[in-house]
């Protein structure tokens, strides 16, 4: 029996990422992520996605003690969020050792659910400048996980190469848009759905989704091309 694990945050990357590891695996376990994180709605917007999706578990773990070391503007209400970037070129959304600290106790859990698969949904192509969402960092990671563990184990990263529109034609090539579109949280600012439509991740998200609604047909033949 095939088994994965899945880092879901329950918003459109990770859920997207869900509902393929559904079609692809006899068993998807969710691992969500509290951090103390501004957006923090996203938590029970991901319990309600495990539940609609059927999940086989879903596993919803308290690092808390993320917050206390990393300042970030999504761990401190106090500093706001920006779409400048700060004096080391990153984000200030940029929380430092958070996907070290997800995909190391990710692989944890896939060790003792016997699954040899871990799926994350980030993305070097379109993304934030996160340096933590770069494939380089995601292969050594891999290559950390199973020397350690002494266990095979392969990471997922299914939107590694896909911009955003070509992650909305994953969701729709599954027919799936419409339950991303209206039920994941992405806004850093905790509004479901289009979210608040200026925070930095709501403006790559919209222009994504009008990319993708203005050719469809163009951007699904892409999208074939890497899938």
């Amino acid at each position: 029996m095939s088994k994965a694990v899945v880092v879901f945050s329950g918003g459109q990357d990770s859920t997207t990422c869900l509902i393929q590891a559904l079609q692809q695996f006899d068993e998807v376990h969710g691992i969500t992520f509290d951090y103390g994180q501004r957006h923090r709605e996203e938590i029970e917007i991901a319990k309600s996605l495990g539940k609609k999706l059927k999940l086989a578990s879903h596993k919803v773990m308290d690092v808390t003690l993320l917050n206390e070391l990393a300042i970030s503007a999504l761990t401190r209400d106090a500093i706001p969020v920006s779409n400048e970037l700060m004096d080391n070129g990153l984000p200030n959304t940029f929380v430092p050792g958070r996907n070290i600290l997800f995909l190391t106790l990710a692989g944890i859990y896939a060790y003792q659910l016997g699954a040899d698969v871990v799926i994350t949904g980030v993305c070097e192509t379109d993304f934030s400048g996160y340096p933590d969402c770069r494939n380089d960092f995601v292969k050594a990671m891999q290559a950390a996980l199973e020397q350690g563990m002494d266990k095979q184990l392969t990471i997922q990263t299914p939107l590694m190469w896909l911009d955003k529109a070509e992650t909305w034609a994953l969701a729709d090539k599954y027919q799936s848009l419409e339950l991303i579109r209206d039920e994941t949280l992405t806004c850093y600012n905790g509004i479901k759905g289009d979210g608040c439509g200026t925070c930095p991740a709501c403006l790559l998200r919209k222009r994504g989704l009008e990319e993708y609604l203005a050719d469809k047909d163009a951007i699904q033949a892409r999208l074939a091309t890497k899938c």
